[in-house]
């Protein structure tokens, strides 16, 4: 007489055992890559995460500040005046040693780029700059006046509001200046001015110290760490409203 071959209970048990570990890690899997698509679209299209490399835009940001940039309002709205910005290398401004920095490993690049996608690393950081909008396309902007003021056509602009300098009373730029803004580019400035490599400070380089727009990322809009100095980043709209839109509109 022929029986049928009938699983063990504990065969039954091992085997739904097995078939719920793999659909957990398939899920694992599903929900992780979900993410890095999801955060990499973020990333590409709507926010970045950078850091601070320098004091240039002290107190406004300090060195290893960490902020977000947003690199999807630009695009429908354009930039303003006094905006924080941050840009790649017009050409000249890093100097060379920016660019001869020792290529990570594979490993060590796999996973940076992995967190970078989360914004937990920024490591191109240091192949970008962070300044701030003084003169949009066709601005005349000059530096300075009896009051040592920068004149943005025609009208002098107060920046004390985010200006660090060295002294009370010193002029806003150690270096004049008398430019116009050619159009598709910006001209920029540090807050802490008198150590700021800035547009002023570039004048000699192919760009003739004035930014591509097609080089700006975005604009940065908020300070995420160190948590005690979260917030957003003002951008002092304020200062520029009585800039007319071109010298000639001046009354």
């Amino acid at each position: 007489m022929s029986m049928d071959a009938t699983p063990a209970p504990t065969e039954v048990g091992q085997e739904k055992k097995r078939r719920g570990t793999l659909t957990f890690l398939r899920d694992v899997v599903i929900i992780v890559l979900i993410a890095l698509v999801v955060s990499f679209a973020v990333k590409t299209f709507l926010v970045r995460s950078f850091y601070i490399p320098s004091a240039s835009m002290e107190n406004t940001l300090m060195e290893q500040d960490r902020i977000l940039v947003d690199e999807l309002t630009p695009r429908f709205g354009g930039y303003d005046r006094g905006d924080v910005v941050v840009f790649r290398d017009p050409g000249g401004w890093l100097g060379v040693s920016a660019t001869l920095e020792a290529p990570m490993n594979p490993f060590a690049a796999a996973v940076d780029w992995v967190l970078s996608l989360v914004g937990l690393t920024a490591s191109d950081s240091d192949d970008h700059l962070i300044k701030r909008i003084i003169g949009l396309p066709g601005d005349h902007v000059v530096c300075c006046n009896e009051l040592g003021q920068i004149t943005v056509n025609g009208t002098a602009i107060d920046e004390t509001s985010y200006l660090l300098l060295p002294e009370p009373g010193a002029a806003a730029s150690a270096i004049d200046f008398d430019v116009t803004v050619p159009e598709g580019s910006l001209w920029v400035l540090g807050d802490n001015r008198y150590r700021s490599k800035d547009s002023r400070y570039n004048q000699e380089q192919p760009g003739k110290g004035f930014v591509p727009l097609e080089n700006v990322v975005g604009r940065a809009f908020i300070v995420t760490w160190p948590f005690d100095r979260f917030g957003l980043i003002d951008s002092h709209h304020p200062v520029f409203a009585g800039v007319p839109a071109t010298e000639t509109a001046a009354p």
